[in-house]
This record gives structure tokens, sequence and C-alpha cells, in this order.
């Protein structure tokens, strides 16, 4: 049986997945590959539109009635964060609109956590905007300031922009936890011994991708949305790490207190004491 993975065209994505979609990886069953942005997956997910997707951990306590969280395949990890940028150093924040990559992306849970401690009176208004037009948005006074993920941690400065605060660093700083950023989860629905198999074949396509990274270049490349092939390396050496291979511990302990904090604050519903499981 084919099955339906939606993941980003991210250079992380494409390396964990590229032996797994192109049936490289021994025993696992085939799929049928979906490329789209963060905003586009939390709704499929919170649709029910697909068997696997790869979306953010503030979306899971909307979707684990239906979905399981996979240990693996995801991007979790330490000095990876989202930035706040703007088009002026130390820009203040109050009443400012901020541009965002979905209301339900970890990146904007970070930024509400850090927002109700480092902006008094808050910020004005949201603006979602896929991610790779916001640092335009903010170069170009569209918006006052963006928030922005992945490889947009090493080429802001070429769009003449600063780095207002880095939510990774508030994260880690309050809570010495690592930063969860992007789940793997997939439909409770095909039964605990297939999720096994398929956190298996994750696993499997994570050893493949490290032990012959020149092997998924071209499809890295193909889908990175003409990044530079240093760029793409970067964004791979940061968010594909032990976490993508394995949650454990430290990862099952930050997304907790990911979630956990955030439904404290109101952000988003509780989850139950078995919620991560499968």
């Amino acid at each position: 049986m084919t099955l339906r993975i939606v993941y980003s065209p991210c250079p992380n994505d494409t390396f964990v997945f590229h032996a797994w979609a192109h049936g490289l990886v021994p025993g696992a069953p085939p799929v049928d590959v979906t490329f789209a942005d963060i905003d586009i997956t939390n709704g499929m997910a919170e649709r029910g539109e697909s068997d696997i997707l790869k979306v953010s951990y503030a979306v899971l306590p909307y979707v684990l009635d239906q979905y399981a969280l996979l240990p693996c395949g995801g991007a979790l990890g330490r000095g990876c964060g989202p930035l706040v940028l703007t088009r002026e150093p130390g820009t203040d924040l109050a009443g400012k609109t901020v541009a965002v990559p979905s209301e339900r992306s970890t990146a904007y849970l970070l930024f509400r956590l850090w927002a109700a401690a480092e902006v008094p009176g808050g910020v004005g208004k949201i603006e979602v905007l896929p991610f790779h037009e916001i640092m335009p948005a903010v170069r170009d006074g569209r918006v006052d300031a963006g928030l922005v993920i992945h490889e947009a941690r090493f080429t802001y400065q070429n769009y003449g922009l600063h780095k207002l605060a880095d939510m990774g660093e508030h994260w880690e700083s309050t809570t010495g936890l690592p930063i969860p950023l992007g789940a793997i989860i997939a439909k409770r629905s095909l039964g605990e011994a297939r999720l096994r198999e398929l956190a298996a074949a994750i696993r499997e396509s994570v050893r493949m991708a490290w032990d012959e990274p020149e092997a998924s270049h071209a499809y890295v490349l193909e889908h990175a949305q003409e990044m530079d092939p240093k760029v793409a390396d970067q964004h791979i050496g940061l968010y594909v790490n032990e976490f993508t291979a394995d949650l454990g511990e430290n990862g099952y302990a930050a997304v907790r207190g990911l979630l956990t904090r955030a439904a404290a604050e109101g952000l988003v519903p509780p989850l139950g004491p078995h919620a991560l499981d499968f």
C-alpha cells in the first residue's frame, strides 16, 4: 500500500526523506510525496488529509486524536531557533505589525511566549506570510518585523535586516531544553505495528543520508528554491542532528515542556498524560 506523505521542500526534509522517497530503504512501504510549506501542512493535519506529515510541534494539541507523533525525522535542536528581524536595530515592537509563517507554527508559539515577557503592552497586528516572503516584506517596509525560520538564519544580512531577538536563545535560557520545531506525525488508524515500521523506515532513511550525503545532493537542491548550495549544507548541518534520528528523553521533555507551558498560558489546549504515545 502506497502511503501519502507531505513535507516541506526545505533541505533538512529532502535530505532526511531522500532515501525513503526514492525506494532505497529496504522493506519500507512506498510513499507518494507532496511538498508544502508548514502553514499548509499544519492545516492538512487538522483536516486529516494525509497519512504522514511534517508539521509544527505547536499544532500537536489539535491533531493528536487522529495522528501519532513519531519519535524521529523532525527538527529539534540547539542554536536553531526562529529569529525576529527588523529593518532598524533595537526596534520596539509594541503595537507593530509582525509577519509570521503560520499562526499554528512552533515559531509563532515561541514568539508569543517571548513577547509576553519582552514586549510590554504586546505587539499589534500579526500577518501570516509564506516564510520566503517574510524577509522581503520587512525589507520593503510592508511589515515592521518578521519572524523567520530555516535558512533565513544564514541569509537575513543579505536583505539588510537586523536580528532583534532569537526565540531559541530565549527558550534555551529559560528552560535549558532543546528547541522543538517540526514534528513527523502519522495516522493512528494505520495501527501501532505500522507506526513502528514507519519510524524504523525514517531512522534508516536518516542513517543512509548521513552515510552517503552526496546521494541526496541533487534532490535537495532541486527543491531548495534556488538556495546557495553552501547555505543548503549549513541548513542540513543545523537541523538534522541526533534528535532527528531519535527524540530521546531530552527531545520528549522539550516537546512536553513547550506544550505544557503554552497550555498554561492559554495558547494551546492542554495535552492528556499519554498524548505523545502511540
